[in-house]
Order: C-alpha cells, then structure tokens, then sequence
C-alpha cells in the first residue's frame, strides 16, 4: 500500500508541474514550501503527498533521462 496516490493528488501534482515546470527541483522540503505556496486550503497531509509525487515524478524522469544517455554513448562505441 506504500505507493497509492488518490487521482486527486496526481492531478494536481500534474498540473502544478505544467504549470510552474521551473518551481520544482528533486528536493522534498523545497517542492513541499512551493506546493504550500501554490495551493490554497490544502491540508498538511495532502500537501505532503502532493510534493512528494511532484519529487518523485521528476526524479525518476531525471533517472530515466540519464540512463538513455548512458544508452547513447553505449551505441556510439
């Protein structure tokens, strides 16, 4: 169960990301103070999730990005 995130949480941590692409960074307490910013009436707990599906959505992107380029070199060889 340690990894359900409600469609409520993801949809407005997808937005938050298109929206504001620049605001966010892989840190956990630096995307938790931007969501708190940029969100109204959120919930201590919702915010927390929030940034923390923000943080995980763009560090497994940043993983993902680097393996190709390991990927490319590779093929270049």
């Amino acid at each position: 169960m340690g990894k359900v995130k409600t469609e409520q949480v993801k949809r407005v941590g997808r937005e938050l990301m298109e929206r504001y692409p620049d605001k966010f960074s892989s840190s956990f307490e630096e995307n938790k103070r931007k969501v708190e910013a940029l969100t109204q009436g959120t919930t201590s707990r919702i915010r927390n999730q929030i940034a923390g599906y923000i943080t995980h959505t763009l560090a497994s992107a940043s993983s993902a990005s680097s393996s190709d380029d390991m990927d490319d070199e590779d093929l270049e060889e």
